[in-house]
């Protein structure tokens, strides 16, 4: 489908549970006839079927193993193997190192190890990992938040997106956005942490801004905002430090890549 562009599908922005209208992270990219499910936060599975269903699904990719960016894979693997979906072959699945095993952990309810494998073909994310998946191209980059967590670029007909999964400002996130035409970034954090306070492990939407010039990235939308902060605070906030267009990821957004 060359005439299918890039596009992003918000399922949800809710952070670190979903409320009453926003499920927790997760996001449809499209593009060329291919369709990612990218993290799967708690609530995100019901409205990904208003797009696609888990049969059509080309891949699945977590940047890191919260609930708020990775619970959702718990229900669809009961409905990939036990339910009313139909796959020739398990779901592609890119995730962070022993993602595989924190599934069967929370899934096995006996002496044999739940069948993961069955439901998903889990390829393990390391820094610089690149795959081909249908029309999209999917760079993944080591990110800063205290655990094995990734950023992703994704890329298709000349296009680039880029998502910076949970993680602090870093050299990695930054690289890895440059030129890009959308960054989707978190902006949790209504500040930085103090001295001696908790390590910095988001953006604040200050930082988001600064992310996004440095990497002059053509677009800008926040994403993952706190408690703390309204949407709408998050995106002034963020737009006294980049001077391109700023948005916010609200559940049901659709951002078309040209």
């Amino acid at each position: 489908m060359d005439g299918d562009p890039l596009r992003l599908t918000v399922l949800g922005s809710a952070t670190p549970y979903p409320s009453a209208d926003n499920p927790c992270s997760g996001y449809l990219v499209s593009g060329g006839g291919t369709r990612v499910w990218m993290d799967a936060g708690s609530g995100t599975l019901g409205p990904l079927q208003r797009y696609v269903g888990l049969g059509e699904l080309d891949a699945v990719w977590i940047s890191h193993l919260h609930a708020d960016h990775s619970a959702d894979l718990l229900t669809a693997y009961y409905g990939l193997l036990f339910a009313d979906v139909e796959r020739a072959a398990p779901l592609p699945l890119f995730g962070p190192p022993g993602t595989a095993d924190r599934l069967a952990g929370f899934l096995t309810n006996g002496a044999a190890r739940s069948p993961v494998e069955s439901a998903f073909a889990v390829h393990e994310l390391s820094d610089g990992h690149r795959a081909r998946v249908g029309a999209l191209t999917l760079t993944s980059r080591a990110v800063t938040h205290g655990m094995p967590a990734f950023a992703v670029r994704v890329e298709a007909g000349g296009r680039a997106l880029v998502y910076s999964g949970d993680t602090a400002p870093c050299p990695a996130l930054t690289s890895l956005a440059e030129g890009c035409d959308l960054l989707l970034c978190e902006a949790e954090s209504a500040r930085r942490p103090a001295r001696g306070e908790a390590e910095h492990l988001h953006h604040t939407p200050e930082e988001a801004g600064t992310t996004a010039a440095a990497a002059r990235a053509a677009r800008l939308v926040v994403t993952h905002v706190g408690r703390g902060l309204t949407p709408g605070e998050a995106v002034a906030r963020a737009s006294a430090h980049y001077a391109g267009p700023v948005g916010h990821a609200a559940p049901g957004a659709v951002f078309t890549l040209g």
